[in-house]
């Protein structure tokens, strides 16, 4: 009788599960911060936490065409990763609109809900992290995941220096300024999963 020790077809096939049961867990996460993030950052009036709900909600998108392309092929995951790369680029662009319309349209934002919201989604992205960290070498598409999550965790902490930042200065400014700065990562974080995608695809 064989085991997976032996059998390479049963051994990839073990990985698919594994691959697609730590997404599905994400994903859920994620889902639910979306809605937590957004809710927050509208009633508190902070565009980092609107923004970050934003990368919630396109995370979740990618988690879940990541779950559908674990058993695909090479060529189908490539798609992902460019699919996801456009995503982050779009979410980029959004939070320098974010950004901008605050700098027109100036409010100080709650502080205390940028810094309780920011931990709650500091500790859900964390939790996201330690299950994919085992898939980060998987391949091109569990890469591109595991790099959509680390990015999470780097925004997250900016979002407590925004919270520190509005409660010192008493402006809106660190909040904008933290937006400017998840967008620059996303858009960062984007062409670097374009530029693999599409050398791969080549």
């Amino acid at each position: 009788m064989s085991d997976c020790c032996n059998d390479k077809a049963c051994e990839i096939e073990a990985l698919r599960n594994r691959q697609s049961s730590t997404l599905k867990i994400v994903l859920g996460i994620n889902a639910v911060m979306f809605i937590v993030e957004l809710t927050a950052g509208l009633i508190s009036g902070s565009v980092s936490l609107v923004s970050d709900s934003l990368d919630m909600l396109g995370d979740a998108l990618v988690y879940g065409f990541s779950i559908y392309v674990v058993a695909r092929g090479a060529r189908m995951k490539v798609k992902a990763a460019l699919f996801k790369g456009g995503i982050m680029a779009a979410f980029g662009f959004f939070a320098l609109g974010q950004a901008a319309y605050k700098i027109v349209f100036p409010e100080v934002p709650v502080f205390e809900a940028i810094g309780a919201i920011g931990l709650l989604a500091l500790a859900a992205n964390s939790i996201c992290l330690a299950l994919l960290w085992r898939h980060r070498a998987d391949d091109i598409n569990m890469s591109s995941v595991w790099l959509c999550s680390r990015n999470d965790i780097i925004a997250n902490i900016s979002i407590l220096f925004a919270a520190a930042g509005v409660w010192f200065t008493h402006t809106g400014w660190p909040d904008i300024l933290v937006g400017l700065a998840i967008a620059a990562l996303f858009l960062r974080s984007a062409l670097f999963v374009l530029r693999e995608a599409i050398t791969e695809l080549r």
